[in-house]
C-alpha cells in the first residue's frame, strides 16, 4: 500500500517544477532576443560618392530635320519636245553638266530668222546714213526742202534703231537656242524623274522636271522651346556658367545623334538662330550647319542635336536621387562628418543636366554625399559608410565590390528562400 500524499506536499513540488520550466526557457530564449537589440544597436550601412568640381557643360538638347545646303527644282526655260535625257536619276552631277536636250531646230530657225533681219537693217544703214549727211550740208540752199532734210534725218535714226532690235532679236534667240540644252544650275544629286525622249515642255512649267540636292554640307533645322530658352538664360544670369557664345574664335559646338542614337562623327557649327517665337507652337527655329561627307545625313531625316549653351569650370554635379525637399520646398541632401555621423544641409540649384542636378551652393570639394540606404538615415546618427560608384541607371555599386546594405538585404532573402525550399 502507497503513501498518501498529503496534498499540500503536492502543491509545492508542481510550483517548483513550474518554476524550474519558466527558467529554463527563459535561459533558452535570452540570446535570441539579445540578438535584434544588438543588430539595432549596430550603426545603418549607407552608401556615399565624394564630390568634386569639374567643368560642366550647360546642354540644350534639341530635335530637328535635315535641310540640303542647295536645293534646285529644275524646269524649262523654253518650250520643246525632249530628244534626250542625258543623266541618269540619283547620280551626282555638277553645275553646267547638260540634263535634258530639246529639238533644237526651231530655236535655230529663229536665230537664222533674227540674223537675216540684222543684216537687213545694217545693209540699209550705210544709204540713208549718206543721204540725211547729203541734205544736212544743202541746209544753206532752197535745193532742199527743210521737210525733205528732216525726213531723210528721221530715217537714220529709224535705220539705227531696227539694227539695235534685230541685234537684240539675235541674242534673244541665241539665249533660247541655248536653253534648249537644259543644264544644272548647282552641284549635287538629282533625284528620278518622269520625263524622257518625246515629252513635250512648257516654259515656265509647275511641275518640275528634276531635283537637285547638295548633300555636302548640309543643314539641319533645330527647333527649342522658348521656355528653355528662357531657363537657359536665367542659369547664365546667376553666374553660375558663363555663356558659350562669347568666345568669336571658339564657337559653340552642336552634336548631332541619328534616328537609332548613334552619334554623328562631325560636329556643327551654328549658321542662324530666328528672331522670334512661333505663336502656334511657342518655339523657335536654330539653324546649324554640318559636313557631311558620306552622306550620312539626308534631307527630311530626323535627328537629336545637343547645343553648348554654357560652361562652368568647377562646377558640382549631385545626383538628383540624393536631393529631397524639405517642409518649406528646399532642396535638401544629407552629408557625412568626419566622424561619420548624418547632416542635412540646404543646397542652391541652377538647372538639371541628365540625372543631376547643378549645385552653386551648398556643398564644398571633398564632401562626402550619401546616395544610398537614405531611408535608414537619422540626422546626427553615426552610420557605417561604403563609397559607392552610380551606373547609367542611377543604381550604386560599391568602389571595392563589396555588396552594399541593399544587396545584403537581397542576398539575406534569397538564402532563406532557399532554406525554405530545402
Amino acid at each position: 500500500m502507497s503513501p498518501t500524499i498529503h496534498p499540500l506536499v503536492r502543491r509545492a513540488t508542481g510550483l517548483v517544477v513550474a518554476l524550474a520550466a519558466v527558467a529554463a526557457l527563459s535561459a533558452c530564449t535570452e540570446p535570441e532576443a539579445a540578438a535584434p537589440a544588438r543588430a539595432a544597436a549596430a550603426p545603418a550601412e549607407v552608401g556615399f560618392v565624394t564630390l568634386h568640381p569639374q567643368k560642366v557643360t550647360l546642354h540644350s538638347d534639341m530635335a530637328g530635320r535635315v535641310v540640303a545646303f542647295r536645293t534646285a527644282e529644275i524646269r524649262p526655260q523654253v518650250g520643246g519636245i525632249v530628244v534626250e535625257r542625258v543623266f541618269e536619276p540619283g547620280s551626282a552631277v555638277k553645275a553646267g553638266d547638260i540634263l535634258f536636250r530639246l529639238d533644237p531646230k526651231p530655236f535655230q530657225a529663229q536665230l537664222a530668222s533674227a540674223q537675216a533681219t540684222l543684216a537687213k537693217a545694217q545693209a540699209a544703214l550705210p544709204s540713208v546714213q549718206a543721204k540725211a549727211e547729203r541734205y544736212a550740208n544743202l541746209s544753206a540752199s532752197t535745193v532742199v526742202s527743210q521737210q525733205d532734210r528732216e525726213d531723210a534725218q528721221s530715217l537714220y535714226l529709224q535705220t539705227k534703231a531696227d539694227i539695235a532690235v534685230a541685234q537684240a532679236a539675235v541674242e534673244t534667240a541665241q539665249i533660247e537656242l541655248g536653253y534648249s540644252e537644259i543644264r544644272a544650275p548647282i552641284d549635287g544629286i538629282i533625284g528620278t524623274t518622269n520625263v524622257d525622249a518625246g515629252t513635250l515642255l512648257t516654259a515656265g512649267q509647275s511641275d518640275a522636271l528634276a531635283t537637285i540636292r547638295q548633300l555636302d554640307p548640309v543643314y539641319v533645322d533645330l527647333t527649342e522651346s522658348s521656355g528653355n530658352l528662357i531657363r537657359h538664360r536665367a542659369a547664365l544670369e546667376t553666374g553660375a556658367f558663363h555663356s558659350a557664345f562669347g568666345d568669336k574664335s571658339s564657337p559653340p559646338q552642336i552634336r548631332l545623334s541619328l534616328p537609332d542614337g548613334t552619334p554623328y562623327p562631325e560636329t556643327g557649327k551654328l549658321e542662324a538662330r530666328e528672331r522670334f517665337v512661333s505663336e502656334t507652337t511657342s518655339s523657335f527655329t536654330v539653324r546649324a550647319q554640318f559636313a557631311n561627307p558620306d552622306a550620312m545625313l539626308l534631307p527630311g531625316q530626323y535627328v537629336r542635336a545637343s547645343l553648348d549653351v554654357g560652361i562652368d569650370d568647377k562646377g558640382f554635379l549631385v545626383p538628383q536621387r540624393a536631393v529631397s525637399r524639405n517642409n518649406k520646398g528646399q532642396p535638401t541632401a544629407s552629408f557625412l562628418t568626419a566622424d561619420d555621423k548624418v547632416e542635412t544641409r540646404v543646397l542652391q540649384i541652377s538647372t538639371d543636366i541628365g540625372a543631376n542636378w547643378v549645385v552653386t551652393s551648398g556643398v564644398a570639394d571633398g564632401d562626402r554625399l550619401v546616395v544610398d540606404g537614405l531611408q535608414k538615415l537619422q540626422p546626427g546618427k553615426t552610420v557605417s559608410p561604403v563609397e559607392v560608384t552610380l551606373d547609367a541607371d542611377g543604381v550604386a555599386h560599391p568602389v571595392d565590390g563589396a555588396p552594399t546594405a541593399n544587396d545584403g538585404r537581397v542576398a539575406q532573402g534569397a538564402a532563406a528562400g532557399a532554406k525554405s525550399e530545402d
